[in-house]
């Protein structure tokens, strides 16, 4: 089978386009024909091995796990003796690790069925960024009807899933984006903007309930400043940056960690695959509550340029590969 494979640290150029063994599932895995894949920002981290900190768990001289991709939308084309929920044919979508590739192997636990009415792509988009948005809204959040939350990162893959599943609990949005980005910040559902090219949300009068901090880029001070009394701020991760970090976008999760074993008022999101979630997800797509934005879609030979436009910080929503 084809895949995008990478053997040691580096930029796109360490990534290789070729013929791979196709996989085997194990007794509790299923094996999928994959239709299409998302880019997220934890591909580019695994290829650059960026930040230092988190190579004792990607691999210290190189991923390993060479194939690149983690999420994925496709067919099943077998099933493991211990599989029972899923069958041949079934059209699904999930996490794991391998998706640039014409097939990949998943654990039946962290695959669902796609969202009915979805092509492969929009459902390629939704797994890793519409679980952490579900995680860091419903669970560690605990978003209620008519609480006003703030989304920073509004425009991006996260941000946009935050938008729409945040007013799919009824809450009052604003969402902190560019310019550039107002519109579709707006289009998702978002009451109120904050273009951050103009102001600093940290510095306004406005609290808010929650706030899902999805870039990193504020103290933890100036953040707590702008939560209501008995308001949540819930940490998760940071956007692309260029590379050479030790700790990178972690070190604001790193204080929040810190912080969180002392006040109640932060938490730090550390999302996990979901079949359960999943399956949530495909129900609010179905309902039309949650529609997948896709800026640009790339064909798998063309790996490379997908992740240099996401990195290069240009792309709005979800970048998508299709195979």
């Amino acid at each position: 089978m084809k895949a995008i494979t990478q053997q040691r640290y580096g930029s796109t150029e360490a990534l290789e386009f070729g013929e791979v063994d196709t996989p085997v599932p194990g007794d509790d895995e299923v094996l999928i024909r994959v239709h299409a894949a998302a880019v997220n920002a934890l591909d580019w981290h695994v290829m650059r091995g960026d930040p230092y900190l988190a190579r004792p768990m990607m691999g210290w001289r190189g991923p390993r796990v060479r194939i690149r991709g983690r999420d994925f939308a496709g067919r099943v084309a077998a099933v493991g003796r211990n599989v029972t929920g899923l069958a041949v044919d079934d059209e699904v979508f999930g996490e794991a690790d391998g998706a640039f590739a014409e097939y990949l192997t998943a654990a039946e636990n962290v695959v669902a069925r796609k969202p009915a009415g979805s092509t492969f792509e929009q459902a390629a988009a939704i797994p890793l960024a519409g679980n952490t948005a579900l995680m860091g809204l419903r669970d560690l959040g605990q978003l209620e009807a008519g609480q006003r939350v703030l989304i920073n990162g509004a425009s991006g893959g996260v941000g946009t899933f935050a938008v729409q599943i945040a007013k799919a609990f009824g809450a009052e949005v604003t969402g902190v984006c560019s310019t550039r980005n107002a519109e579709l910040v707006r289009t998702v559902g978002a009451d109120h903007i904050i273009d951050y090219t103009i102001a600093d949300f940290t510095c306004g009068t406005e609290r808010y309930d929650l706030i899902l901090d999805l870039v990193g880029n504020h103290s933890m001070a100036g953040l707590r400043q702008v939560l209501a009394p008995a308001g949540k701020l819930v940490l998760s991760g940071g956007g692309v940056y260029r590379g050479g970090s030790i700790v990178g976008p972690m070190a604001l999760m790193i204080a929040g960690m810190v912080c969180a074993r002392f006040v109640h008022w932060v938490d730090v999101l550390q999302a996990e695959p979901s079949q359960a979630n999943l399956t949530a997800l495909a129900e609010l797509a179905e309902s039309g509550k949650l529609t997948p934005v896709i800026d640009r879609t790339y064909p798998l030979s063309q790996v490379a340029a997908a992740i240099n436009y996401l990195e290069a910080e240009h792309a709005s929503a979800k970048v998508v590969i299709t195979i």
